[in-house]
């Protein structure tokens, strides 16, 4: 187990929490939140940060097991069975407050881009913040509770999934999708790659990293935050 790079510390419903903060190189720009895998706030979460802040996005990565990392499996799925769903729901919405109280941020609503673990909690986020949240991009990622209650979500939504993903059916995609649609008056814009799980991740150690895919996915999400947040 490593430790995480750790550059933020913002309250959190009466508690503390951390997280990898980055600003664009202009100063200012849209708010956007990254929920990290389930390896925690790895080196490939703040390469991720950077790359969107990069983009014109001032971007916080909440550290969701309290400076924990892992590479195996086993000690992943522990984190995240002992990481109650409420206190990961808290600490993001301290990093929605955090991001929208700072002079460098541009607009009253953020982007949340989850993977993995991750994209479930971007979701319920979303759900969650309302308004608060104008576009949600989940990689690879739904919400733990079955038939998750989406009302509530007033945000854009855009979905990456991999067909070859033995973890996330398509038919559990499709059926979070209605969900959606059917609790709120979203539809979501949902893409499907000829990729495994975890596509985007350069670091990962199944092998199902696919840079052609994760580079058309970069792009839609690109243009989609810029649609939404810009």
């Amino acid at each position: 187990m490593g430790s995480s790079p750790q550059n933020v510390t913002f309250p959190s419903n009466g508690g503390t929490a951390h997280g990898y903060l980055a600003v664009p190189p202009q100063g200012t720009g849209p708010a956007l939140v990254v929920v990290q895998e389930w390896w925690g706030l790895t080196s490939h979460m703040v390469s991720m940060v950077d790359r969107f802040a990069a983009e014109g996005f001032v971007t916080l990565a909440p550290d969701l097991f309290g400076g924990a990392t892992t590479h195996d499996r086993e000690e992943a799925a522990r984190m995240l069975r002992e990481l109650p769903t409420d206190r990961a729901a808290r600490d993001l919405r301290g990093a929605v407050d955090l991001l929208l109280g700072l002079p460098h941020v541009v607009g009253d609503a953020v982007g949340v881009v989850g993977f993995c673990m991750g994209g479930g909690f971007a979701l319920v986020l979303a759900a969650q913040e309302g308004d608060r949240v104008s576009a949600v991009v989940p990689f690879y990622g739904l919400p733990r509770i079955p038939d998750y209650d989406y009302r509530g979500l007033t945000a854009h939504v855009l979905g990456h999934y991999g067909e070859e993903d033995r973890s996330i059916p398509q038919e559990a995609v499709d059926e979070a999708a209605m969900l959606i649609g059917e609790a709120t008056d979203r539809r979501p814009e949902i893409h499907f790659y000829p990729a495994g799980h975890a596509f985007m991740n350069d670091e990962n150690l199944a092998g199902t990293y696919d840079p052609l895919q994760a580079d058309i996915a970069w792009q839609r999400t690109l243009s989609f935050l810029w649609g939404h947040l810009g």
